[in-house]
Order: structure tokens, then C-alpha cells, then sequence
């Protein structure tokens, strides 16, 4: 690695991990707040205090690295320019993308982390906060009054009540239908366990009871326990009727959308839209890096606070379009690709643009207020 590159990364990760750490400590006083009532009440210890925070970590990095890594950067290249260091390394021969080579290299480094973040433990800090609070609570957050639809195989279950994550559902009744959406077989049973390895049902005090075509009871049983081998249902797509997209993590996006490819194209609409939203969202970062770096770069000490204002305005326009394209992908008024990656498209474009601006010594629109007091006295 050159002088240059380590000397850029130094000054660049100095103003960075100054703005991750405010960032995460305004986050932690606030939240500490909100919740000191909640663990005082619930006897919460310091380990378990930490560990509680440790789960919602993941979740608040995906939202502040962004606006740190902007801000970052700007002050970065700002104190840079202010000083004359970027005009000494353009008359030395350097050209300016070959300046911000390091910044960029950081903003896919950043991508890698947003990547691995927003692939599982992100989507999950609600619903582990949830659980988190429950577990203190002495008793494990339950779903009640479940019902589950397969229509590849024509059943249907009905669940009085149950713990995500685990694998017992309790006083569970399975219809069996034919071709016909004729009930065939009922179970209804007391406990149903699933066991992971072996793929197979356990039902406990089970009832079974076959019919006819007409309806007519024709056979029925009492069983303490009965195993079944065929059924496909797993205790992850049992619970999937009510799980909100945000919430499931890449693989169970992907699990959800195989399991449940018969649904509606508009119940599914949202699980598609955030299956790409995952990959996409971390790339911000590097449109992050394209908008800000040629904004943060002066060569004289006029125009720099518009030009901050102009980094920071079309970061959170890119916010703002982001969120909307992500609502009209989850509505199905437009495609999942599309909703997750125009916005960073567009920006990327934009950034792009500015950046070529910079390295050719060009400005770009500007508007004086002169020319807006000309405008408007015609």
C-alpha cells in the first residue's frame, strides 16, 4: 500500500470511527432510557443487560453506517481540501480517482460488513427483542389462533397455540381434503412435535377420523401417539402465515418464497421485494462513497458548506426513494428487482456523474442567488 493510500484511509477512519461511536452511543442513552424501567422492573442483570443490546447491535450498524460513512468522508476530504493536500496531490501527477481509490476500497469493505449483517442477525433484532423480553418475563413469547393453508398437498391446519422457534405446537386439528376439497381424514391431537432430523410428525392423543365422499364418517380411532412420514409441513412454514417480511432473515426469505410458491403473486410481493432489499441495501454504502467523495473534494474555500448541503440532500433523497420503491414493490405496483435497486441505481448514476465533474475540474448546475433574484424580477 503506498504513503498516499495509508495517509487518505488514516484521516477517512479517524473522522469514521468517531461518527460510528457517537452515532451508537446517542442510540444506546436514548434506548437506555426508554427501557430502564423494563429492566429494573424484570430484575435485569448487567450480563444479560448486554446480551440484550448485543442482539439489537446488528440492526442499528445497518442504519447509522451509511450516515456515518457520508459524513465521514466529507469531513475527511473536506479538512483535506481546506488544507490544500488534494490540489498538492493533483500538481504531484495524482488524478483524483486515483485519491479516492483507498475511500472506495473502505466503502466496499463496508458493503461486506452491511452484507453479512443484513443477511441474518439484522432482520431478526426485532423479534429477538421481543423474545429477549419475554424470557425475562418467565414465560416464552407464544402465537395464538394459528392457521396454516397447504395447497400443493390440500391441507389445513388449525393451531391453538405455539413458541416460534421451537417444535411443538399444541391442540393442533389437520384436515386431509382430495382433489375435490372433500375432508378425507381429520387429526386432531393434543401435541403435535416435529422432529428435524428424521422429517416426521408425532402426534400425541391423537383422533382420527376418516370420511366419504358424501361426508360420512367411516372410521375412527383414539392413539396415544401416531408418526407420520409424509407430510411436508414444517414448523418454520407453520408459523410463516403470520411473519412479516422485514422481520426473516435471506435464507428463511428464500424458504418461505419455496414453500409457499402457490400463494398469491400479491401476498408475496413483499417476501420477493425484501429477499432483493437484502442484498441491495448494503451496496448503499458504496453510493454512498460515489455521492459524497467528489461533494467532499474543494479546490477553493467558496461553495463548500453548498456542497456538503448537496452531499447530505441527495443521500437522504436516496432515503426517501429508497423507502417509497421499497412500499411499491411490498403493494406489487412494481417488480421486486426493481423496487430494491433503482434507487441505488439512480444515485449511482448521479454520484458517477459528479464524480467525472471533479476529475475533469468541472462544475456542475449551480444556482446563485442572483440568478434566482434575475429569474424572478422578469
Amino acid at each position: 500500500m503506498r504513503l498516499l493510500d495509508r495517509y487518505v484511509i488514516r484521516n477517512f477512519l479517524q473522522a469514521y470511527i468517531y461518527c460510528i461511536a457517537g452515532f451508537l452511543s446517542i442510540w444506546l442513552i436514548f434506548d437506555v432510557s426508554d427501557n430502564i424501567s423494563t429492566f429494573i422492573d424484570q430484575h435485569f442483570g448487567l450480563m444479560l443487560t448486554v446480551r440484550y443490546y448485543l442482539t439489537q447491535v446488528p440492526e442499528v450498524f445497518i442504519i447509522l453506517l451509511p450516515v456515518s460513512l457520508l459524513l465521514a468522508l466529507l469531513f475527511a476530504l473536506g479538512r483535506m481540501s481546506r488544507s490544500n493536500e488534494i490540489v498538492s496531490m493533483l500538481t504531484a501527477g495524482v488524478s483524483i480517482p486515483r485519491v479516492l481509490a483507498p475511500l472506495i476500497g473502505m466503502g466496499l469493505l463496508t458493503v461486506a460488513a452491511s452484507l453479512a449483517l443484513n443477511y441474518s442477525l439484522a432482520p431478526h433484532a426485532e423479534m429477538a427483542k421481543k423474545n429477549f423480553i419475554a424470557n425475562a418475563r418467565a414465560h416464552q413469547y407464544s402465537v395464538q389462533g394459528q392457521i396454516f393453508r397447504n395447497r400443493t398437498d390440500l391441507r389445513t391446519w388449525f393451531i391453538q397455540s405455539f413458541r416460534p422457534g421451537h417444535d411443538l405446537f399444541n391442540n393442533v386439528q389437520v384436515l386431509q381434503q382430495d382433489a375435490n376439497d372433500n375432508i378425507v381424514e381429520n387429526y386432531l391431537a393434543a401435541r403435535a412435535i416435529y422432529d428435524a432430523n428424521a422429517k416426521t410428525w408425532e402426534l400425541q392423543e391423537v383422533k382420527v377420523v376418516h370420511y366419504d365422499t358424501a361426508g360420512n364418517i367411516i372410521d375412527e380411532k383414539m392413539l396415544p401417539s401416531l408418526k407420520i412420514e409424509h407430510w411436508t409441513e414444517t414448523p418454520f412454514r407453520l408459523g410463516s402465515a403470520n411473519e412479516r417480511a422485514e422481520y426473516l432473515s435471506f435464507p428463511e426469505l428464500r424458504e418461505y418464497l419455496r414453500f409457499n410458491s402457490d400463494f398469491p403473486i400479491a401476498l408475496l410481493a413483499p417476501f420477493r421485494t425484501h429477499m432483493h432489499y437484502r442484498i441491495a441495501l448494503p451496496w448503499t454504502c458504496l453510493v454512498v462513497v460515489c455521492i459524497a467523495a467528489p461533494l467532499g473534494i474543494g479546490y477553493s474555500r467558496r461553495g463548500v458548506l453548498a456542497s456538503v448541503a448537496s452531499a447530505v440532500v441527495l443521500v437522504f433523497s436516496m432515503n426517501f426513494l429508497t423507502h417509497l420503491f421499497l412500499a411499491l414493490g411490498e403493494g406489487d405496483r412494481i417488480s421486486p428487482i426493481v423496487a430494491a435497486w433503482m434507487p441505488n441505481a439512480i444515485f449511482a448514476m448521479i454520484g458517477l456523474y459528479l464524480l467525472y465533474l471533479r476529475a475533469t475540474n468541472r462544475e456542475g448546475l449551480r444556482f446563485q442567488l442572483a440568478d434566482v433574484r434575475r429569474i424572478f424580477s422578469r
